[in-house]
């Protein structure tokens, strides 16, 4: 019996110290992984492609280059959906764009376009600043495989015609391109104007053709896409207010170690902080491109803007009432605004 245990405590002894090799090889294999994160988005050169470089440079700077960034603009891996759809399911690691892109993923998303919400970009980051509402936002897509880690101002949208417009009352019949969105639907009519759903990449031909009088969007896609080689009057209505969120894959976050898993937020959370002042300098960069290729803005006067923002800025409860998941989030939305201003 004396040797049968010497054998048995020898032989436990033996796996055990197995066991701690294997542990041990395992854990400084996870240390020496490389974790490659592709970053998407469908734009180039603008405000959310330097947010991806910002952060694609950090990222890989604070996790020893244990997390090697790769970034893909302007749909290089496909439309907005196929790069959202690959971002769930974690063949992308993280795709950033305007939230209104994530309704198919969860209707609350559309709560962050409620005309009347933002008039600025100040505004925006203080709102979005505040712990709760931000916690909020990023967590809308989580039980869909999507979780917020950044966070950038875009640009106010404005009304593009072709025919000059100086003042409201002058789109009254106009047809006007929105996106196919209920709150930009609602908008264009409160402007007694004709809205008409188009993708973007239908707007230009349909300005040429007279499809459409007009568009609704951003004066950046005014200024990248040549919009004033066929129209130049725009009317910085200021609404809905742009705005982009970076969403991480969750199926790709849960394969990270916890360390690195900090360091992919923390560093989101960094060049959010930073990023307000290279915004508002290449939004008036554009400014002086549209004005140099001979475009014109009309800023309304302050009564005019007001009573637009009063007419408007009940869009987002009134086409949310049956649906109360959206509904709550505007509302808090608009609470968050009221108590950061």
């Amino acid at each position: 019996m004396g040797i049968r245990n010497i054998l048995l405590s020898t032989l436990g002894a033996v796996l055990a110290a197995g066991a701690v090799a294997l542990s041990g090889s395992a854990a400084q294999a996870q240390a020496d992984k490389v974790f490659v994160m592709k970053l998407s988005t469908a734009t180039i050169n603008d405000t959310q492609h330097e947010w991806l470089k910002r952060f694609a440079a950090m990222v890989e700077k604070d996790s020893n280059g244990r997390i090697k960034p790769e970034i893909y603009p302007a749909s290089q891996l496909g439309s907005i959906p196929r790069q959202i759809e690959g971002t769930q399911f974690g063949s992308i690691q993280a795709w950033m764009g305007p939230p209104e892109f994530l309704v198919g993923v969860d209707e609350r998303f559309e709560a962050m376009t409620a005309p009347g919400l933002f008039t600025d970009h100040d505004q925006v980051m203080r709102v979005m600043s505040n712990p709760d509402t931000k916690k909020m936002v990023y967590g809308l897509g989580a039980a869909k495989g999507l979780q917020g880690f950044g966070f950038a101002t875009m640009s106010p949208s404005s009304i593009l015609t072709k025919k000059p417009t100086k003042q409201l009352s002058e789109l009254k019949g106009q047809k006007i391109r929105v996106l196919a969105s209920p709150f930009q639907l609602e908008l264009i009519r409160r402007m007694d104007a004709s809205p008409i759903a188009m993708t973007l990449a239908d707007v230009l031909p349909g300005l040429q053709q007279g499809t459409i009088d007009g568009t609704l969007t951003s004066l950046i896609i005014y200024t990248t896409m040549h919009y004033y080689d066929t129209a130049k009057n725009v009317i910085e209505t200021e609404q809905p207010f742009v705005n982009s969120i970076a969403m991480v894959s969750k199926r790709w976050l849960d394969t990270l170690p916890a360390d690195l898993q900090k360091v992919v937020f923390d560093d989101g959370e960094k060049v959010t902080k930073d990023f307000n002042p290279f915004v508002k300098e290449f939004w008036a960069a554009q400014n002086k491109v549209w004005k140099d290729k001979g475009g014109e803005t009309i800023k309304l006067p302050k009564a005019e803007h007001d009573a637009m923002i009063a007419k408007i800025s009940t869009i987002g409860d009134d086409m949310s009432k049956s649906k109360p998941g959206l509904n709550q989030t505007v509302k808090a939305l608009f609470e968050a605004k009221a108590k950061a201003n």
